[in-house]
């Protein structure tokens, strides 16, 4: 099968067999796609567009928090060789808006029309109203060769070889800024025999120690400590020892998931035994109580936080997966919230819906705020596409992910600040409305974000895995997934919004950070809060103060 590049991809014929969509070519895989490397696509750019310009004089600048000018202090902003900030937050959205807005020049667009994207890119962030992941702030437009994502999963399979394979890996991404997930499923258990030195395997959770100690050693971009997620399938016979890994001082580097299938839940409701089974042999190796498992999942989980829960059969039958020739997907990133294959990657950004609401000019009875409808859609689509660009020049860190990316581009589009807006609307977060109003905000970011891959696939292409993906009978899209909700940790810091789709963690707190990398303490005050008690006159110092 000749090259596809992600050009040549635009000029795919799709034709229908028997109700399924084909390409005309029947071998259509990962691995028989072709792809431009990193350095030969930023030589295409740099060749059509040149150096990046300086920040116009015109742009606005941001109205960062306190809070928030310390956290790019401490982690965003470049810094010489002597450790010097050498770029204020605006540089930064600029060197960030030019490099991704640069990708654009691979689809014909000229400098003029790359500047003007990257000013609409500039403004976006500047009025916080959306950022990318932490990496592409840390990394984009810098040089370093450090990647853009966040979001990876690393498969381990069962040899020593492999499992070392997946530690260099992980040290790798760790040092590019990113985050790991893997799902320790396929290593045979502890006590199994092996044929190569006739001795025994340890069984998963000691090689996730060793994994775990290499986190501890590695800060994420030289900034901050590697994140992980570890699974393991609630059937493998070393699931009880997993589910307890993290008490007593454990394993702490990790969060950790049991990945429970429609048999186990069956077995639960029905309180009967279910099945382990041997990775390695494939054959049943003992039965355990569903509901004495599930208990001690729940036990576990009240007394460390984890584990948690992964419905994987769910997942796989879902457009979490899809393109299911490439899966079945077996673990997700380490805060949970995007299924990946494996060597798989997501570029994640959030819209701060903090800066959505706006006053009803109608007067009578109606409220007197409301989410500001059409701001929101016009955001959704910009956002779509910088994702979308971010695909493009990013300098992925294995050639494996960089394949996989490629073929299937996806986008994770999540929000922030939504408790934010309900305290503006008025609204408790725990009430029927507020879920009407989720659903509602929800689904008007999907069907934008949609819109917007299909309009970018008549311009770009459709991602080039599209004719055996689950979209294959529909107009082509851009992108294999669009949306996901992360806890948008740091960036909601950045943004001056209360994170993910939590509820406000407190109306005052202190942020805290003790390891061997960082040592800081940050104080917040809600600002609503604030400004209801200025309103109703019991501010003061001694209640800021306490």
């Amino acid at each position: 099968m000749p090259a596809i590049t992600p050009r040549a991809a635009t000029k795919i014929k799709i034709k229908r067999t028997n109700g399924r969509a084909t390409n005309g070519r029947s071998n259509l895989t990962l691995a028989t796609l072709k792809f431009r490397t990193y350095i030969e696509v930023k030589e295409e750019i740099n060749k059509k567009v040149g150096a990046r310009p300086a920040r116009p004089r015109e742009l606005p600048k941001g109205n960062w928090t306190e809070q928030a000018l310390k956290v790019l202090q401490e982690r965003y902003l470049t810094k010489d060789e002597k450790g010097e900030t050498v770029e204020t937050p605006e540089d930064m959205v600029w060197r960030v808006s030019w490099e991704v807005a640069s990708a654009e020049a691979r689809w014909g667009k000229t400098k003029k029309q790359i500047s003007e994207t990257a000013k609409e890119f500039y403004e976006l962030m500047a009025r916080r109203e959306f950022l990318p992941n932490s990496p592409t702030l840390m990394n984009a437009g810098t040089g370093n060769m450090l990647q853009y994502s966040a979001c990876f999963v690393l498969p381990v399979e069962d040899s020593i070889e492999e499992i070392f394979d997946a530690l260099k890996y992980q040290a790798l991404i760790h040092k590019s800024g990113g985050g790991t997930g893997f799902s320790f499923s396929r290593l045979r258990p502890a006590g199994s025999m092996v044929k190569s030195s006739s001795g025994t395997a340890s069984g998963p959770i000691s090689f996730m120690r060793i994994f775990d100690a290499a986190t501890n050693e590695i800060k994420q971009g030289g900034k901050r400590r590697g994140a992980n997620m570890g699974i393991l399938r609630v059937d493998n016979p070393d699931i009880m020892e997993f589910i307890h890994c993290k008490e007593e001082g454990g394993i702490t580097n990790f969060n950790i998931s049991v990945t429970v299938t429609d048999k186990f839940m069956d077995a639960y409701y029905k309180d009967k035994d279910y099945k382990l089974i041997d990775p390695k042999t494939g054959k049943v190796a003992g039965k355990l109580s569903a509901k004495k498992v599930f208990d001690e999942i729940a036990d576990g989980a009240w007394r460390t936080g984890d584990p948690g829960l992964v419905f994987i059969d769910r997942i796989n039958s879902s457009v979490a997966n899809p393109i299911p020739t490439l899966g079945p997907v077996e673990a997700t990133n380490p805060c949970g919230e995007q299924p990946l294959y494996p060597f798989d990657a997501c570029n994640l950004g959030s819209i701060f819906l903090t800066y959505f609401v706006k006053e009803n000019p109608s007067t009578g009875s109606g409220p007197k705020r409301e989410v500001d409808w059409e701001k929101l859609k016009k955001v959704v689509a910009l956002a779509t596409r910088f994702l979308d660009d971010v695909i493009e020049v990013n300098p992925y860190p294995l050639a494996q992910i960089r394949q996989t990316v490629l073929a299937i581009r996806r986008i994770g589009l999540g929000v922030g600040g939504w408790a934010d807006m309900l305290v503006e609307l008025g609204i408790p977060y725990d009430s029927e409305e507020a879920l009407s109003l989720a659903e509602k905000i929800m689904k008007t970011i999907q069907d934008e974000a949609v819109s917007t891959s299909k309009e970018l696939a008549r311009e770009r292409g459709p991602f080039p895995l599209w004719p055996i993906s689950i979209y294959r009978k529909e107009a082509p899209r851009r992108n294999s997934t669009v949306t996901t909700i992360a806890p948008t940790g740091t960036i909601s810091i950045i943004a001056g919004a209360s994170s993910g789709i939590e509820p406000l963690f407190a109306i005052a707190f202190q942020h805290i950070v003790r390891d061997k990398h960082l040592n800081r303490k940050l104080s917040f005050v809600n600002p609503k809060f604030e400004e209801i008690a200025r309103q109703r006159g019991f501010w003061s110092e001694e209640i800021k103060a306490k």
